[in-house]
Parts: C-alpha cells; sequence; structure tokens
C-alpha cells in the first residue's frame, strides 16, 4: 500500500514515514500544500495523512480541490481539538480525522480501516480458500499455518485480495507498492510474485497475459 504524508514539522513527518516503511507501507511525503497536492493530484495513492496548518495550501483547500478529482481516502491531521474543525473537516470530505498529539498504532489502525472501506471490506481477515490475510496484524496463513513473508510481499498479496476479482495491471502495482525514492525494475515485481506462489501455491496469482495478475 502506497501512502502519501502531508506534514510541515519536519520530525514528526520523518517520525510516520519512518514508522510506515517499518510495517512495510511505501510511503511519499511533501512538507507543504502546494507539493501535496501536485503529488495527490498526479498518483494514486491508498490513503493520504493530510494536516490542517500547512504552508503555501492548507490541508482544507487541499482536500477541497482533491474530492473534485479523486476519491483517495484522508485521514487528516490537527492541532485544533474543537469540534467545528472536525466538522468542517468531514463536511470537506474528510474520512477520517485525528488530534495531535497522537499515538502512531491509532493513526496506523485508522489507516487500516480507511483502506479497508474503501475496498469496500467490513472485516480485518480476508479468506481466499485455504489462505487468511489478517489486514490488522498484516500476517498471512495458510491451512491455520503462518506463512512467512517479506513486507512487499505481504504488500502484494493485500492489494490484490482487496482487489480480489479484478485484474491489477503491473503499473498499478508498480504504483501502490513502490514509493518516488525507489528504484522499480523491470523483473522485482516478477520476482515478488514468484516467491509469493511458492509459499501460498502457484494458482494463488493469477496471470492475465498482457493485462496484469489477479486473485480469482
Amino acid at each position: 500500500m502506497r501512502i502519501l504524508i502531508v506534514e510541515d514539522e519536519p520530525d514528526l513527518l520523518r517520525s510516520i514515514a519512518q514508522a510506515l516503511r517499518e510495517g512495510g507501507y511505501a510511503v511519499d511525503t511533501a512538507p507543504d500544500g502546494e507539493d501535496g497536492f501536485y503529488k495527490a493530484e498526479n498518483y494514486d495513492y491508498d490513503a493520504i495523512v493530510l494536516d490542517v496548518m500547512l504552508p503555501k495550501m492548507d490541508g482544507w483547500e487541499i482536500l477541497k480541490r482533491l474530492r473534485k478529482i479523486k476519491k483517495t481516502p484522508v485521514l487528516m491531521l490537527t492541532a485544533r481539538d474543537q469540534t467545528r474543525d472536525r466538522v468542517k473537516g468531514l463536511d470537506t470530505g474528510a474520512d477520517d480525522y485525528v488530534v495531535k498529539p497522537f499515538d502512531l498504532p491509532e493513526l496506523f489502525a485508522r489507516l487500516r480501516a480507511l483502506i479497508r472501506r474503501s475496498a469496500n471490506k467490513t472485516t480485518n481477515v480476508i479468506e481466499i480458500g485455504q489462505i487468511k490475510i489478517d489486514t490488522a496484524l498484516r500476517n498471512v496463513s495458510l491451512q491455520e499455518k503462518p506463512v512467512e513473508l517479506t513486507a512487499r510481499e505481504y504488500a502484494l498479496v493485500e492489494f490484490l485480495a482487496l482487489h480480489r476479482g479484478e485484474v491489477v495491471t503491473r503499473t498499478q502495482l508498480y504504483e501502490h507498492l513502490f514509493d518516488e525514492n525507489e528504484s522499480s525494475l523491470s523483473n522485482l515485481l516478477d520476482v515478488h510474485v514468484s516467491n509469493v506462489r511458492k509459499k501460498l501455491g502457484a494458482e494463488f496469482i493469477v496471470t492475465r497475459r498482457g493485462h496484469g495478475y489477479c486473485i480469482e
């Protein structure tokens, strides 16, 4: 999953990005509103963490402009603990709201919930045959036995599972699994798909020649 963080406090931006990357997410960052809106407009993210008070363009304006063109889930951050600010954020199109200071585990749980809801999933656990994917614990089991996946392999499995029945193109996978700082080598995705098939079964991920991959 690829997340955009728009936050002008360097230490907070760095800590959220580092924690998300350690959790296996691809993360892009923006230190001001103009950069944040540019990235939100031009790239497809699974969720956006958006601060309200930003230089160059505030979070309200970013959200207002973004909602005219995209439905990307947005979690807003603010130092204001006032009802009218929360109401304004939700009415403008935010999907959730967190007041600073906050605990990172809560922030990540809210992000997972947003991503799950955007994929029309109502539970943390996705079952596909004898395979179970727990999006809260971020683990996978086969026949009730845990399967060791790398962070990137898990991200691949989760993204395809959330889009079960859909053909996901290679371009979409690159855009959602790799961030702006990574060099996506042409065969890197094939390596991850091959490794997942070895661990979860050759038929788990189906290749649609000329189109992409899917979990049926």
